[in-house]
């Protein structure tokens, strides 16, 4: 009996891995298809026929599409907004308070680089879990900006997801 309850426990642990590692497959399978339509319509451009670039302009289309819903059901799946109702009913916890930053507010873009002035220890979320927000990978911090989060790749100090409007 003990057997059959390890084995229940791991086979428990191992479901989302696999299901993650499915729809990342499935983003980059996306990603790639995506690249191979473009290419194809760099072609249809260059042969000039104008019934091959609508059906190359269709194509893109299309992957686009499929690569937005692939996206979207990966962040759903693992619970990437899960703080939003959770935020409606304990507002208490995402009451900005009397939070300031000796610097002036800047609405940051993914993929902008910042200076650690922003990112210090001071501004770091200790306990993203406490929020719901989805876990920091290895050299990744979540930090709070004005009522901003950003999850910031300390290496090279690059933004690498932003949350606008977190706090009240």
């Amino acid at each position: 009996m003990r057997k059959l309850i390890i084995i229940g426990l791991m086979a428990a642990t191992m479901l989302p891995v696999t299901a993650q590692a499915q729809s990342q497959r499935e983003v980059r399978r996306d990603r790639q298809e995506l690249r191979q339509e473009r290419h194809e319509l760099n072609r249809a451009y260059r042969r000039g026929d104008p019934r091959d670039i609508r059906e190359e302009r269709r194509d893109v289309r299309e992957a686009r599409q499929e690569l937005r819903e692939d996206r979207y059901d990966r962040n759903r799946r693992w619970g990437r907004n899960d703080w939003r109702g959770y935020r409606n009913s304990n507002r208490a916890l995402y009451a900005r308070g009397s939070w300031r930053a000796p610097f002036r507010y800047t609405s940051f873009r993914t993929g902008v680089r910042i200076a650690p002035a922003y990112w210090g220890p001071r501004y770091v979320i200790a306990d993203p879990w406490r929020y719901r927000l989805p876990p920091a990978r290895a050299w990744q911090r979540w930090v709070r900006h004005y009522d901003d989060v950003l999850l910031v790749d300390t290496r090279r100090g690059t933004v690498v997801d932003v949350y606008r409007g977190f706090f009240f």
